[in-house]
């Protein structure tokens, strides 16, 4: 079974779904409200963990009921948590304002989801991991797990999100294996490099499909239509289905379709962490 190593943001998220978004100086009503954990390196890991993979969480929270609940979500879920930093402060918390038609918008308490240091990872156990993936952190730290884990021949996948634009991942990003990006994060990251050079780089266009572009090919996948309710989280779910297809040795073509099934079982349901299984999935692949 392969084993992959999340490293990022955990979080807890409040949900609160309301009947439209407002403009400036607007108001919306909130029909309902809801919390539960996030962070996007939880997220994947989570989804990872359903598709049947090995998963550690590598990342930090604090030392309050949030942290303690986000953890317990995460054991439940089958990720191990045993590189999961406990830090003195408090867990960050996203708040999901999410409208009626899926879209969203995020505000966030940083807390103490960038605590970890490339070197509370265990050499041990990053040599025994088959892939590492990168969510949103510190870009000092990131850069340095990478070259990491290009030492004991771990390949790194990278998804930045969408604070890509200013966050200075220039390091990461240039020794990243795989980069996934959506279409805003790619506009966003135009001053850096990121024609394939050897690497693949990941596209996700949304309800549109995403693609896959490499130093000698590209692959298309038109996406599937799903009635969206909920958007947050859908480029994890999608990010967590590619690694695992892809791990389970599968070409781009198949792993494509199947982390575009990931991503639309994601934005159908309410949350930012979609529980993913093979069967759901399996539905909308039968159907493409």
């Amino acid at each position: 079974m392969p084993r992959v190593i999340c490293a990022g943001h955990v979080n807890w998220d409040v949900t609160l779904r309301v009947d439209d978004l407002p403009e400036p100086d607007g108001e919306a009503a909130i029909e309902a409200q809801s919390g539960a954990g996030g962070g996007s390196a939880a997220n994947v890991a989570g989804g990872l963990a359903g598709l049947g993979l090995a998963t550690d969480i590598f990342g930090s929270v604090g030392d309050d009921d949030h942290g303690a609940d986000v953890e317990a979500e995460l054991v439940d879920a089958g990720v191990d948590c045993a590189m999961l930093v406990r830090a003195e402060g408090s867990t960050a918390v996203k708040y999901l304002v999410v409208a009626a038609d899926g879209r969203v918008m995020v505000l966030g308490r940083d807390g103490v989801n960038e605590a970890f240091a490339a070197s509370d990872l265990v050499p041990e156990r990053l040599a025994a991991a088959d892939h590492l993936h990168l969510t949103s952190h510190d870009p000092e730290t990131a850069a340095t797990l990478v070259e990491r884990a290009h030492a004991v021949g771990v390949p790194v996948s990278f998804d930045p999100g969408r604070r890509v634009g200013d966050r200075g991942f220039e390091g990461a990003l240039d020794g990243a294996d795989v980069v996934f990006l959506n279409d805003r994060e790619a506009a966003a990251a135009l001053d850096t490099d990121l024609s394939p050079r050897g690497r693949t780089l990941v596209l996700k266009h949304g309800p549109c499909g995403a693609e896959v572009r490499t130093s000698t090919e590209t692959y298309t996948h038109p996406g599937f239509t799903v009635d969206t309710v909920d958007t947050t989280g859908a480029g994890d779910a999608f990010a967590a289905g590619f690694l695992a297809s892809r791990l389970d040795g599968d070409g781009y073509d198949r792993a494509l379709a199947v982390a575009n099934a990931c991503g639309a079982v994601a934005a159908s349901s309410v949350g930012a962490r979609t529980a993913l299984d093979w069967e759901t999935v399996g539905r909308l692949l039968d159907g493409d």
